[in-house]
Order: structure tokens, then sequence, then C-alpha cells
């Protein structure tokens, strides 16, 4: 039952918070507050009480899980699941959404029970896409996440806040309806195959299908994540809507909703369809490189700062693409910490952002400048989130990107050289970041507030994550490995098991020069040393993500 607290806290509070905001505002503020914050309590609790244990989970055990029959006649079940990927990113959640409601107390004048009933909704529906286990339920929640953030840029926006908003809807909603028919013809080859209607999690990833239709169906999952990412070339909506949204909206969109793009890469895509997702993987992890670059040179020629944070999320996500399409442990790690110590800096990013436009009533760097002179602690700030950005070592984003760079180095050498392009070139925009709005004289004679205590307190928490992430990142590593290696036993142990029967290893387009060595019942790698099972402790390398296999004498019928 703990699971469904997760989300029926923020949706109730969510409807009294609306309701008592109109006889007091400052009373549904509070309650925004209380329960992001008991959200949160519940989340360390549940990760401080099943840490020691949690490496010892196997696929069918959960922290905690509830399921039971919800429209049986179709084989719909209400079935939460908590592991330790999804746990991390519920205490995410729960964290940026404090952060969200605190960085709107002065922000949002009008309509702020209807905001913060959209903030805690669109805080029930993500907490709701990292525990569902039916992909019924799953796809419920994704929509219900859609909605409230769509009010939240339409009405609490900026100046193009409609067109920013309505974009946002049309590419997402879009791309969730082929999600949607994905997930049915999923349903229904289970159904051809066992006689069982079903949307279980489980019973779906063993579903044998043949190649083109597995790959079909992968695809129509693919785009809908690979939107929400947001991937290159399916970005466009992300600056805008960042741009547009009110400071809370940008730090969810940036924190959370992106994450849940990811959060499906690696939870639906790469188990429920490893074949297509190996055949895939040269295209994907091209066009991960192609984001990293396009959005570090994007971002160094905008003037907006929101635009230029918005722009830097293209980029780092790329990182997060790369790493989970060259599927290595190590690798996928890497994906996962680069999320969370995203969420971090470029949420608390935004919320400058925000900061220094509630100030100067200015997001134009060509306006700003000699702002370090009149609000010092705010432009460090600013200062140390964008050290975070470019990838400063000690700092949470450093350990995700370097560990995506080496296990995609085992994998590919270009594509890791091409991949640490992308992070020189975040130094020109953080430096121009930097130096055109908080350094040089104070041209405009500005005299504002520096951070308030509330706005202290906020930014100082964010700044012990991030560095926590950075210098001691193995507690985030450890709760991440159970699920890491079922991942990776899903994903690489199908091309394993046919490595092991005679199959022939071909590289498909990303490195031409990995050499493996077979011999039942072990597994080597001549160039990269011995497949080892402790993922945790020494995560397997082998390259197989972006490796295609063609079976010798076969067919290849079905998986």
């Amino acid at each position: 039952m703990i699971l469904v607290w997760l989300i029926v806290i923020p949706l109730a509070t969510g409807l009294v918070a609306g309701l008592v905001a109109r006889k007091n505002a400052l009373l549904c503020r509070w309650l925004s507050l209380l329960a992001t914050v008991a959200g949160f309590l519940i989340s360390v609790d549940l990760w401080v009480r099943n840490y020691a244990h949690i490496s010892l989970l196997t696929q069918e055990q959960w922290i905690a899980q509830i399921n039971v029959p919800w429209i049986a006649s179709f084989g719909i079940r209400f079935h939460l699941a908590m592991d330790g990927m999804s746990l991390l990113l519920v205490t995410l959640t729960f964290l940026l959404g404090i952060a969200s409601v605190m960085i709107s107390w002065r922000e949002i004048h009008d309509g702020v029970g209807f905001f913060h009933f959209n903030l805690l909704w669109v805080l029930a529906g993500i907490v709701g896409v990292f525990l569902a286990m039916d992909l019924f339920l799953f796809y419920f929640a994704w929509e219900l996440m859609l909605i409230p953030m769509y009010f939240l840029i339409a009405i609490w926006g900026h100046e193009r806040r409609v067109y920013a908003s309505v974009k946002f809807f049309l590419f997402t909603q879009l791309s969730g309806l082929l999600m949607l028919v994905a997930i049915l013809a999923l349903y229904f080859a289970h159904h051809a195959a066992t006689g069982v209607y079903t949307f279980e999690y489980d019973a779906l990833m063993h579903t044998p299908l043949a190649p083109g239709t597995e790959m079909l169906i992968m695809l129509g999952f693919f785009v809908a994540f690979a939107v929400k990412l947001p991937m290159f070339p399916f970005h466009t909506w992300l600056p805008d809507a960042h741009t547009e949204a009110p400071t809370a909206g940008s730090v969810i969109l940036a924190g959370l909703l992106l994450k849940t793009g990811a959060y499906g890469l690696i939870r639906f895509v790469l188990p429920l369809f490893p074949a297509a997702a190996h055949r895939f993987a040269p295209i994907a992890t091209g066009l991960a490189i192609a984001g990293i670059l396009y959005g570090a040179l994007l971002a160094y020629g905008q003037t907006d700062v929101k635009r230029l944070v918005a722009y830097t999320s293209v980029s780092h996500l790329g990182f997060v693409l790369l790493g989970i399409f060259i599927g290595t442990p190590l690798a996928i790690a890497g994906a996962f910490i680069t999320m969370i110590a995203h969420g971090i800096s470029t949420g608390s990013m935004f919320m400058i952002c925000g900061m220094v436009q509630e100030r100067t009533h200015t997001r134009d760097m060509d306006r700003l400048g000699g702002l370090w002179e009149t609000i010092p602690r705010l432009s460090g700030s600013a200062m140390f989130f964008m050290l975070a950005s470019v990838g400063l070592p000690g700092i949470g984003d450093f350990v995700g990107e370097f560990l995506v760079l080496l296990g995609t180095y085992q994998v590919s050498h270009k594509l890791a050289a091409l991949a640490t392009i992308g992070v020189l070139c975040s130094t020109f925009y953080g430096l121009k970041f930097v130096a055109r709005g908080f350094h040089g004289s104070n041209r405009n004679q500005w005299k504002l507030a520096d951070l308030s205590a509330r706005e202290i307190l906020l930014m100082g928490a964010m700044i012990v994550v991030a560095l926590w992430l950075g210098l001691y990142p193995q507690p985030v590593l450890n709760t991440f490995a159970p699920t890491g290696q079922r991942v990776d036993q899903a994903f690489n142990g199908p091309v394993m098991a046919k490595l092991q029967r005679g199959a022939k290893l071909v590289p498909a387009g990303v490195s031409g020069r990995a050499e493996f060595a077979v011999s039942a019942p072990t597994l080597s790698q001549t160039r990269n040393g011995p497949r080892r099972q402790d993922w945790a402790a020494s995560p397997a390398l082998a390259p197989a993500a972006a490796l295609a296999l063609t079976d010798t004498g076969s067919a290849g019928g079905k998986r």
C-alpha cells in the first residue's frame, strides 16, 4: 500500500489545495509543500530501510509492490512495483517537487490553487510512470502527465506560452498514441502466441515475435520515449516549452519529464525487444552523437538564458541515449547517473534563470552582465551549476558522463571521441553563460536583492546533492545495480546465448574492431577481458548493444 500512497498523496492534496486556495493561498502553498515533503520522506525511508539488501533482489523480487486485478476481463491489473531504479527516480521526483513548490512561492500570484493542483497531479503522473508494471496502467500514467503540464505552460507561461504549450501537446500526444498502438500490438501478439490476454510486464517480456514485427513494435515504444527524452531530431518542442514555461514548469520538464523517456528506454525497450534494439543500436547511437554535438553548438549560439539551458539538455541527454544503446552495464549505469545528476543540475539552472528573470525582468544575456557585483550568492550558485553542467570533476554530471564515455570507448573509439567533443563544446557555452550574464562591469547599474533565506536553503540543498553524487556516487550505483544487471541479462543475455550456440558475431556499423572468443560454457572477450557476473563490483563490458547477430544456418524466425 505504500506505493499507492506515493500517488494518492499528491493527487488528494492537489484537490484540497485547489479548493482552499480560494480562501487562503498561503495555506494552499503549505499543503503542497507538505505533500511533496511527505512523498520525499517516504521515498528516503524506503531507501534507507532496504538499502542493505537491495543487492540481493532477484528478478522476481521488488522492494515493494501491489498487484491486484483491475479490469480482469481484458487482462488489466493494478500492478505497481518498485526496484532500485524506480526508487531513486521517485525520490528525485519528490525532491524536485519540493523545489518547484518553493521556487513558485512568490512567482505565482494568479490562479494559485489551480497551479498547485496541476503541479501535484503532474508529479503523481510521473510517480505512476516510474512504478507501473502493467503496460495499460503505465500508459494511463504517461498520459496523466500530459494535461497538467500543458496547463502549467499555457496559463502561467511567458509571452509565447500558447504556441509552446500546443507544440508540446502535439509532440507528446501523437508520440504517446504511437506507443499505445505498439502496446496493443504486443498485447495481441502475446495472445496469439500464448492464448492469454495480459498487459503484465514480466509476461510480455517473453513474448515470441518475428524479427520484423519486433522491430515495428519496438519503434512504436522508441519514438514515444525519444520524443520525451528528447532525442535529435524530435527535440524541437523542448526549447520553446522550456523558454515559455514558468520556473516550476521548466524544473519539472528538465528534471523529471525528460527522465521518463530515458526510463522507458531502459525499462521497456531494451528488455522487451532485445534483438530489435541490438539491430537498431547503430542508428540510435548515431542520433545520440548528433544530439550531443548539435545541442552543445546551439546552446552556444543562444542569448536567452533559458533557451541556452534548454539546448544543454538536448546535449546531455544525448549521453543518456548513447549509454543506453551502447548497452554495456557500465554505460547503462553511467546513463542512469547522468539522468539523476542532470535532474539536479539543470533543474537548479532553471531555478536560477527564474530568479534572475524575477529580479531583472529579462532573460537576454546582452542586457545582463555585472550581476556578480550586486548578487554574489546567486551568481556563485549559477557558476557552480554551470560547472556541473560542463562536467567538472567532483560534481555528479562528471561521474555519469565519464562512465558513459568509458563504456562507449570499450565498444567504439570513434563514438567515444565524438562524444568527448561534445564535452569540450560544453565548456564554451558554460563560459559564455557565466561571463556574459554575471561577470563584467555593472553597466546597467543593477541594485538587486540577493538570495533570500528560502532561496539559500533551496540552492544549498541542490549543491549538497550534486556534490554528494560527484564525490560519493556508490550508494546510487549500488541501488541501481540489480536493475542494471536484470536489464543486461534481458538485453544481452539472448546475444550471449546465440554466441554460445555458435552464432556468428557481426559488427553493425559501430565498431569494426571488436573481437570475441567463444568457448562454451564460458564467454571471454579477447580485447576487454573476461565477462564477470558480479555486475555492481566489476561491470560486464561486453559491447553487445552495437552489434547485430546473424545466426549461421538460421532462418531467424523468432526470438
